[in-house]
C-alpha cells in the first residue's frame, strides 16, 4: 500500500482495494494504522462523507539505526529490505520493457556505480546531503506543476569489507598457494 501511493498518488481505501486485489475493510483498516504511525496521511479537503483519501506524505521517513533496534524489530527490517530489493528490481525490469514507449522520458534513467572512500562520520554527512538534496524535489501532489511524473530514486550505500575481513562465502576454506580460494 505505501509503495502503490508513493508511485501513484492518492487513494481511497475502494481504490486502493481494487489496485491492490485486497478487500477495502482490510485497506481502511491498514491505512488508519499506518496513518497513525505517520507512513501515510489523510488528503486535506479531498473526500467527501466517508471517502477518504490517503497519500504518502512529502516527508523523509526513517528507520531507526541498527543499534536502536530490538531484535524483532531488526528480524521485520531486514525481511521488508528483502521484499524492497526484489520488489525494486522488478519495478526496474518494468521499466526496461516499457522504455521504448515512454517518448520523452525513454532517456529518463540516471544511473551512477562508483566507490567513495569515507569516515563514518563523513559518510553520514554525504548521506544528510543525499535526503536534503531529496527533500528539495518532494512537494505535495496538489503542488506539482503540469506534465510532473514519479520518479523512483533509491539510496544504497555499504561498507566494502576491509582486505583482511574474510569472506563469509569462503571462511574456511583452504586458499592455494598464492593466497587464492581453490
Amino acid at each position: 500500500m505505501l509503495q502503490h501511493l508513493g508511485l501513484h498518488g492518492p487513494e481511497t481505501s475502494a481504490t486502493l482495494a481494487r489496485a491492490l486485489g485486497l478487500n477495502t475493510g482490510s485497506t481502511s483498516y491498514h491505512l488508519r494504522e499506518l496513518a497513525r504511525f505517520g507512513f501515510v496521511e489523510e488528503v486535506p479537503g479531498q473526500g467527501t462523507g466517508r471517502e477518504r483519501w490517503w497519500r504518502a506524505p512529502a516527508r523523509d521517513l526513517r528507520i531507526p539505526p541498527r543499534s536502536r533496534q530490538s531484535e524483532q524489530m531488526r528480524a521485520v527490517i531486514d525481511e521488508l529490505a528483502v521484499a524492497d530489493f526484489a520488489d525494486d528490481f522488478e519495478q526496474f525490469q518494468a521499466f526496461q520493457a516499457r522504455r521504448d514507449d515512454l517518448g520523452e522520458w525513454a532517456d529518463a534513467f540516471a544511473t551512477s556505480r562508483g566507490s567513495i572512500r569515507l569516515t563514518l562520520e563523513e559518510f553520514r554527512g554525504f548521506f544528510e546531503e543525499y535526503i536534503g538534496l531529496l527533500n528539495r524535489y518532494k512537494r505535495p501532489d496538489d503542488a506539482a506543476p503540469p506534465r510532473v511524473r514519479t520518479v523512483v530514486t533509491r539510496f544504497f550505500a555499504f561498507p566494502a569489507p576491509l582486505a583482511d575481513e574474510a569472506d563469509p562465502g569462503t571462511a574456511g576454506e583452504p586458499a592455494d598457494a598464492e593466497g587464492d580460494m581453490a
